[in-house]
């Protein structure tokens, strides 16, 4: 089994930033992907970003490119979500997730998620 906390969510203004955090525990895997989703009210979870835990590739979503950028510490097994120039439409909760594999887009792709943390950004 897998355990992933967040936390690092918040309300901040627009063009501000945050970071947030997720402790991995439990057992891992040498080839396994970590990823960010958000899941406004009312719409689908979706995809922002990814990385390998060796971190020799990231993804993006397009519309958080150039603005969050995704890291980790193996040490501490920590995964992070730089997020800058946030916007209203960045207001959702996050969620880390991680699999076992290739690199996957879809909520079904991942068996393992955290509780969410919630991220506001103010007009």
């Amino acid at each position: 089994q897998v355990q992933l906390v967040e936390s690092g969510g918040g309300l901040v203004q627009a063009g501000g930033s945050l970071r947030l955090s997720c402790a991995v525990s439990g057992r891992t895997f040498t080839n396994y992907y970590m990823a960010w989703f958000r899941q406004a009210p009312g719409k689908e979870r979706e995809f922002v970003a990814a990385i390998t835990w060796t971190g020799d590739s990231t993804y993006y979503a397009d519309s958080v490119k150039g603005r969050f950028t995704v890291s980790k510490d193996n040490a501490k097994k920590l995964v992070y979500l730089q997020m800058n120039i946030l916007k209203p439409e960045d207001t959702a909760v996050y969620y880390c997730a991680t699999r076992y594999g290739g690199i996957g887009y879809r909520r079904s792709d991942y068996l393992y998620w955290g509780q969410g943390t919630q991220v506001t950004v103010s007009s």
